[in-house]
């Protein structure tokens, strides 16, 4: 389904706040957005400002159901709208659209003004890290470990690769005639395994091809991401 808000047509002209961060805890902000979507390119250019900010680890998520409308979006994923579509089942929307900012897997930014999106991220700055996430590095590996998990539950580790900027001309579809920059466009996401919680434990990536990687800590079911950090 589709459904786009136009509440979102007052980001554009909005001047974009610097974020507070704090050392200890990334706040990640998922944008699900299209190429082909007219109300998208406002919102993929707060995301590239959010990108800028300590701590915030922004990734565009690019969907694939503006496709029919004349324009395929060349990042676009049918993994990703299916990502999009268990956030949906998760927080129990009956709907999917574009655009849409999450923020740490639960908070839901639709059709909220910038202002709301950074004090979303602010309170998840101060808040106390709920694991410990750290990363070494072996020739094209990384070794991840976590630890000292505050909160029971079982957790999904996942393993995602961005390419970090891209300009794209577009040439037919709702956007035509427009160039638009994306930062942080994902292109793939796998998982490293599962983890209970307790303890103390340890993932590899194997080898990776050279690129920029984020790993994402994030309760069953596409809850809360109490983790995440890129990989250095």
């Amino acid at each position: 389904m589709r459904l786009v808000f136009a509440s979102f047509i007052c980001l554009l002209g909005a001047l974009f706040p610097t974020v507070g961060a704090s050392e200890d805890q990334a706040v990640v902000v998922e944008l699900f957005t299209s190429q082909g979507c007219s109300y998208c390119p406002p919102v993929d250019a707060y995301l590239n400002e959010l990108a800028k900010q300590p701590n915030v680890i922004a990734l565009a998520w690019h969907v694939d159901y503006w496709d029919y409308i004349g324009w395929k979006d060349s990042f676009a994923d049918p993994a990703f709208t299916e990502r999009q579509r268990a956030y949906a089942h998760a927080q129990k929307q009956r709907m999917i659209y574009t655009p849409q900012l999450i923020i740490n897997g639960v908070e839901n930014m639709m059709g909220k003004i910038h202002d709301e999106v950074s004090a979303s991220i602010r309170k998840v700055t101060v808040q106390k890290a709920v694991v410990k996430l750290s990363s070494s590095r072996a020739g094209a590996a990384y070794t991840v470990t976590l630890s000292a998990a505050h909160r029971p539950g079982t957790y999904d580790v996942q393993l995602v690769q961005v390419s970090p900027n891209n300009t794209i001309k577009i040439l037919h579809g709702e956007n035509a005639g427009k160039t638009v920059s994306y930062v942080n466009v994902v292109m793939d996401l796998r998982s490293l395994g599962s983890w209970d919680g307790q303890g103390e434990v340890t993932f590899s990536t194997g080898d990776l091809v050279r690129g920029k990687y984020t790993v994402l800590v994030q309760h069953q079911g596409h809850g809360e991401i109490v983790a995440a950090a890129w990989l250095q």
